[in-house]
This record gives structure tokens, sequence and C-alpha cells, in this order.
């Protein structure tokens, strides 16, 4: 059955007001016809099994689904060049991250706009739509590695290097004792010396995600492999 994203505001009195952009994904791209169901998702943990009628929607009954991993994943990424961030965006939400925030690093080539968060926003949302998930995942605005490094705190958190004998992330993942982690990727080339020298000072572990040098963009999507398989 197909899935749309909704703001709770659009709730009233079990009626869901539609917007034209919803109205014609609906009648226009999905093909559907007064009367017809679809299940609508706030993207914060609920669904409603729905049905059309013109310009809104009846609220038939709320749905109990639980498609989430069972651990709260915070994605720290360096951007990538061209629209690699896009398919990033993606893969991990599929995969079921909770968090992607955007970072300037030093090797960070990709000078963002305004419109490109916007993007990033409604990939997330499509991709948590056709995945099935109950939860669409924050995309922050982007901001630089040095500001952003020590704002957790009561979580585990983890810098992936390319090269040194750094512990493998499964090795952790497997003894990971709390609800919820953060994992850093950096651009291409890397994250500098510098760099991981700071994440260190605030409390990141350094780790490997194995033997092969993996492209920016593959990284993070191999972060959320590991951890959706240990976490289901």
């Amino acid at each position: 059955m197909q899935r749309i994203a909704i703001a709770p505001h659009q709730i009233q009195n079990q009626q869901i007001s539609l917007t034209s952009e919803q109205q014609h994904y609906l009648y226009r791209v999905l093909r559907l016809q007064k009367g017809d169901k679809f299940i609508a998702m706030d993207g914060m943990g609920q669904w409603w099994l729905s049905q059309l009628s013109n310009s809104s929607a009846q609220i038939l009954q709320q749905l109990v689904v639980d498609n989430e991993l069972s651990i709260a994943v915070t994605l720290i990424v360096a951007l990538p060049k061209g629209n690699g961030f896009d398919e990033i965006v993606r893969c991990c939400t599929e995969l079921g991250v909770s968090c992607i925030i955007p970072v300037i690093s030093d090797r960070t080539l990709l000078k963002p706009s305004c419109q490109k968060l916007q993007r990033w926003q409604r990939i997330a949302q499509e991709a948590a739509e056709q995945s099935e998930r109950t939860k669409i995942p924050q995309i922050l605005e982007p901001v630089a590695f040095n500001q952003i490094i020590s704002s957790f705190v009561n979580t585990e958190k983890y810098i992936c290097v390319a090269r040194g004998d750094s512990p493998h992330l499964l090795d952790y993942l497997e003894n990971q004792p709390g609800k919820n982690v953060v994992v850093a990727t950096g651009a291409e080339g890397g994250w500098t010396k510098q760099e991981v020298e700071i994440a260190l000072q605030n409390g990141f572990q350094p780790v490997s995600l194995g033997n092969r040098i993996l492209r920016a963009v593959t990284a993070p999507i191999m972060v959320m492999s590991l951890i959706s398989a240990v976490f289901k």
C-alpha cells in the first residue's frame, strides 16, 4: 500500500488536510482515486490507514508498526564532492539512520546551498516512505567539523580512519552497551591528522572499516550496513 509523509498539524478530527503537492502525488503520480486507501505517516513513529476524499483523507485506523533499529544512530559525514551526499542520505535512510549531520572538514570541496539541504530532506522523506520506516531521519544543516565534534555526551562515539591498526567497528558494535551511537566518516582523502586528534580529545574511538580504502560515499553506507546487521 502506498505511503506518504504528512505533518502532524494536517490532522484534525480524524481528517487529514492534504497539500496541493500531496494531492498531485496521490492522484496524478500514484493514480489513486477517491475512496482508495493509503498509509499516512508523520515521520515520528505513527502510521494511519487512510481513505482518499477529494482534497482530504479520512483516518480509518491507527496502525502499529515497528520497523526501526533498536539503536539510534547519528552519522557525522564530511560532505563528498558532487552529488554523492544524495546517495548517502537515500541509502542510510533505508538502512535505519536516525540523524545525519553533514560537516565541512578540512578536505571538503563542496559548498552546499540552502536548496541542497531542502533536497536532502526531501530525499530522506522519500526513502523513508519507500523503505516503510516509521520515522524520517533528521538531516541537519551543514556545520564545521570543529564546531560539532564536542556536542555529543553520554553516547558511544567512533571516528572511521582509513589506515592504521585501529579495531574494526564491528568489534565495538558487538559489545555496544547503549541505545545511542555516533559515527563519523571523512571526505575524499579522509580526515586530517588534526581532525582525528580533535575527535580523540572529545572521546571518539578510532575505528576501521576493513583493509580496503572506501570512497567517501561508500563509507557511511558501510557503517549503516554493519549497524543494521547487528541491531536488525
